[in-house]
């Protein structure tokens, strides 16, 4: 992202000159109180907002004429699963996208098997997806991406109400996923965990971007920009 502005129909100014680079193979964490941006920015990745700047994924602008490209290279986990997974059935929804590209029916049945057994659902095929539990729906709405083979993941708020069985069990599977990822969470120890790198984002501008470790022993930083520091224990 170069330069990257936006402002909502009403008005309010969300990017102001939003400036990153993440490397292949990098997770990352963006964090950032509510209001700050996060989710505006993950939503310029695949062309769903577009404002003014340079954007490019994977050595492509992001343009119209690219889109088609830009979104299978770019796998977006929305906050809310149920925004995700409108099918009758688990296979239904992490087939989708395999289908929408064309694939053979073959190829199709590979793809959500794959997609499955990586999310640790293998066997879900046949259940509804509306009648799973809210980690269970996560870890649907992320194979839903993978079956796609993205080079990149974003994710928004991948935690957020989960029990902590759910919660751990999404940790190790972001863990395990090669993808480039970057994720934006409220979830503070998640990021000291998982993240060598954060991103900390406040009225719409980059307040600091480096190493988690140290942006998260800063209190006085993490303070001022409404975030609370990981517990010792």
């Amino acid at each position: 992202m170069e330069n990257l502005h936006y402002s909502y129909p009403d008005g309010k100014e969300a990017l102001k000159g939003v400036d990153l680079i993440i490397q292949p193979g990098e997770k990352v964490a963006l964090v950032g109180p509510n209001g700050a941006g996060k989710s505006t920015l993950i939503l310029h990745l695949n062309g769903i907002l577009d404002g003014d700047g340079e954007i490019r994924v994977c050595g492509m602008p992001v343009t119209k004429e690219n889109l088609g490209q830009v979104r299978a290279s770019v796998g977006v986990v929305f906050q809310d699963p149920d925004d995700q997974l409108f099918s009758p059935t688990v296979f239904e929804d992490v087939a989708f996208g395999p289908l929408y590209m064309g694939m053979a029916e073959e190829d199709v049945y590979q793809r959500v098997d794959e997609a499955l057994i990586a999310v640790g659902m293998s066997g879900y095929e046949k259940r509804i997806s509306h009648h799973l539990s809210g980690g269970e729906k996560k870890q649907i709405a992320i194979a839903t991406v993978l079956s796609m083979e993205p080079e990149i993941l974003v994710l928004d708020e991948p935690t957020a109400g989960l029990d902590p069985r759910s919660r751990r069990r999404l940790i190790n599977l972001l863990n395990q996923l090669p993808q480039t990822m970057l994720v934006s969470t409220h979830d503070i120890p998640m990021v000291a965990e998982l993240f060598q790198r954060t991103i900390v984002i406040d009225g719409g501008i980059i307040a600091r971007d480096g190493s988690t470790q140290g942006i998260l022993a800063d209190n006085e930083f993490l303070e001022q920009h409404g975030l609370e520091a990981a517990s010792p224990w």
